[in-house]
């Protein structure tokens, strides 16, 4: 395929299934540099488990192949490429990258517990001032040894409106299993990034995977995750009702795929799809009419009731990328990181979230991971998701 070009901006992209580590290696450095052109400015590369063991030499060989240290990577579940999902097989997915002009700043980062609580070190002393007003990380984590929602949090309040984009390996089942990739280097702990500023602009989709029901409430009676009143009733009968009007079949997505939105940014007058960070029910209890969920909430915010299944996560991935489409300068390649709970887990289909991509952009460069937690903003916030297609999609600046 053909690698998307524009005048300061071009990507290029390449999946291999070759069982042999480094004949894989070779064969997708060798097919993405021809497309590229020239020696890129970034590359990503995400590993199969049967790769993964190999990793320290994969990395150094992908250095020297590609002409750049400028390296980020990490192990998956499964492997994301053009059109194509990789599961349970051998693959190894790379992608490049050339924008001339833009600015990139990789590092990787580490958990401490102090006295005073947990601290994320690593920053480079060349990022403590301000941040250029069209600034975004990317970000790839161990799940076992990093806290990425202590990160993100953190990062809201510190650097707010500046988007992370990335997500958890998932090639490991226990902790010291993942790698993580970062130039030559392979941590086994912790999360490496990309700080990039320049010219070029990141369009974000981050598809929860789910769809409302009913109406949005109004919470008048919460601590900490649990919700007791939603417009001044019993969180349980409000939902009864909703569950009343259901037909037979959103009834039992209700009782067995239940979720909670809330509304991140309440400074608006309505609220649709993409407003909501969703959570799952937890836990239900009969005799207070409470529902406990999987994230903290505040009376005065409003909430809505969800359900996924396939044929909403199907609807609202296509729904986002269109609108993604539709108002983009041309994009020049993407990123995928989407939850190892979907595939053929929620599809039955396979590669459903790569072909619906290329559907809507066309055959752009890509690659990605079956990732164990996928990190993307929701108004403007950065979140850690679970069954969630979060998509950094590239494309040049709009002319001024």
């Amino acid at each position: 395929m053909p690698a998307s070009a524009t005048s300061t901006l071009r990507c290029a992209s390449a999946l291999s299934t070759q069982e042999n580590s480094q004949a894989a290696l070779r064969e997708a450095c060798i097919a993405a540099l021809e497309q590229l052109g020239g020696v890129p400015d970034l590359a990503m590369l995400f590993l199969s488990p049967s790769h993964g063991r190999q990793t320290e030499r994969l990395a150094a060989e992908a250095c020297d192949l590609l002409g750049t240290d400028n390296l980020l990577g990490c192990t998956g579940e499964s492997i994301v490429g053009t059109g194509r999902e990789v599961e349970d097989e051998a693959a190894l997915s790379l992608w490049l990258a050339r924008w001339p002009g833009v600015q990139s700043s990789l590092f990787n980062l580490q958990f401490e517990r102090t006295r005073e609580g947990g601290v994320i070190q690593g920053w480079p002393e060349s990022l403590a001032g301000e941040w250029p007003a069209d600034t975004f990380l990317l970000l790839l984590g161990e799940p076992f040894s990093f806290p990425a929602d202590l990160l993100l949090d953190r990062l809201n309040e510190d650097r707010p409106g500046v988007p992370v984009m990335g997500g958890m390996a998932s090639g490991g089942a226990e902790p010291g299993e993942n790698r993580l990739i970062l130039g030559r280097g392979v941590p086994a702990e912790g999360a490496i990034a990309a700080l990039i500023s320049g010219p070029v602009r990141l369009r974000t989709v981050v598809s929860q995977g789910c769809r409302p029901i009913g109406r949005p409430y109004v919470v008048t009676k919460a601590e900490r995750n649990v919700l007791y009143e939603l417009g001044g009733k019993p969180a349980l009968i409000q939902l009864k009702e909703i569950f009343d009007s259901l037909s037979t079949r959103e009834q039992l997505l209700v009782q067995k795929a239940l979720h909670v939105g809330r509304v991140v940014s309440e400074y608006q007058e309505r609220f649709g799809q993409g407003d909501f960070l969703v959570r799952n029910v937890a836990g239900i209890d009969p005799a207070s009419g409470a529902i406990a969920v999987g994230d903290y909430i505040r009376p005065g915010q409003t909430v809505q009731f969800h359900i996924r299944d396939q044929e909403a996560a199907d609807a609202e991935l296509r729904q986002l990328l269109a609108a993604a489409a539709k108002s983009s300068t041309g994009p020049a390649g993407a990123l995928v990181f989407t939850c190892n709970g979907r595939g053929t887990r929620m599809f039955s289909q396979p590669n459903h979230d790569a072909q619906c991509l290329a559907t809507a952009l066309g055959p752009v460069p890509v690659a990605g991971l079956f990732a164990q937690g996928e990190i993307g903003p929701v108004g403007r916030q950065n979140f850690l998701h679970g069954f969630t297609a979060s998509i950094a999609i590239f494309e040049p600046p709009a002319a001024s």
